[in-house]
């Protein structure tokens, strides 16, 4: 069991959690996740890790309240216990130096990238981060964000806070030339269909592009299959050979059609969860 330390709602339906892990910490780096089991019989769910703290041993996540595990987990609070959590897991990306290095992050994907562009900043590279959210109020993590970049770029899609319209918008326009610059490399963490967004501007200006492709991903480990996705031709497993691909070699059409797979199910598991709470 991993004790909770601290919980932060950031969003009605999104929460952040600091958990002692020292034995997982030890180990982390930037873009891995962990796979969390909140009780016993309940199914494992892959979280990417936000942040880490070596000194005093505890783990970053944050949590977005989409499906019934996930609200369970959203119902433990500070002093609380998660049953199991097991990483870090994954392959940490292998970013170039050099360059102007952007970040995008859309919805809470955009804490996925708190300690990642911090390790790249640490490293002396030049960063942005451009995140976007629906509107004001579904922004996470902006002030740490700013804090560990040189330029944050925040956009909204109704124009409640930063730039009105979608993340790929603002970045055509740094590519076309508008400050902070043209990116030299692009890391995209978030929705499915926004990655594949992102995908098309960089390609068509030629900027090599990273993609997490957490979204898919189920058990954690290789063994269900459920995270399959093709990749410059071959079968890749995101949980085992990624979470990081190069963008410009995912068939996105084919992952975005995964990512869909289970839906009717999480919706049973849903309905199945709101009717107990009623029934109780």
């Amino acid at each position: 069991m991993v004790k909770i330390v601290e919980k932060r709602r950031l969003t009605p339906i999104t929460s952040l959690y600091r958990v002692e892990a020292p034995l997982i910490v030890r180990a982390a780096r930037a873009g891995q996740f962990v796979i969390v089991r909140v009780r016993e019989g309940g199914e494992r769910i892959p979280l990417t890790i936000t942040d880490y703290d070596r000194e005093r041993g505890l783990l970053t996540i944050v949590v977005q309240e989409v499906g019934a595990t996930t609200r369970r987990l959203g119902e433990l609070g500070e002093g609380d216990e998660i049953l199991d959590m097991v990483g870090p897991l994954g392959e940490a990306p292998d970013i170039p130096s050099g360059g102007h290095i952007v970040g995008v992050g859309g919805g809470y994907g955009s804490a996925a990238l708190l300690c990642l562009m911090r390790e790249l900043s640490d490293r002396g590279e030049k960063t942005t981060i451009v995140m976007g959210a629906r509107e004001k109020e579904l922004l996470i993590l902006a002030d740490e964000l700013e804090g560990i970049c040189e330029n944050l770029e925040i956009c909204t899609d109704d124009g409640s806070a930063g730039f009105k319209g979608f993340v790929t918008e603002r970045l055509q326009q740094m590519i076309d030339g508008d400050p902070p610059g043209r990116p030299d490399y692009v890391i995209a963490i978030g929705p499915m269909p926004m990655m594949r967004a992102v995908e098309k501007t960089t390609a068509a200006a030629g900027i090599a592009t990273t993609a997490s492709l957490d979204p898919l991903m189920i058990d954690g480990t290789g063994m269900c299959g459920g995270c399959r996705v093709t990749v410059g031709g071959e079968v890749k497993f995101a949980c085992v050979d990624g979470p990081f691909f190069d963008a410009h070699e995912v068939d996105f059409d084919e992952a975005v059609s995964r990512s869909k797979m289970y839906t009717k199910e999480e919706q049973k598991a849903a309905e199945c969860q709101r009717s107990a709470k009623e029934a109780a």
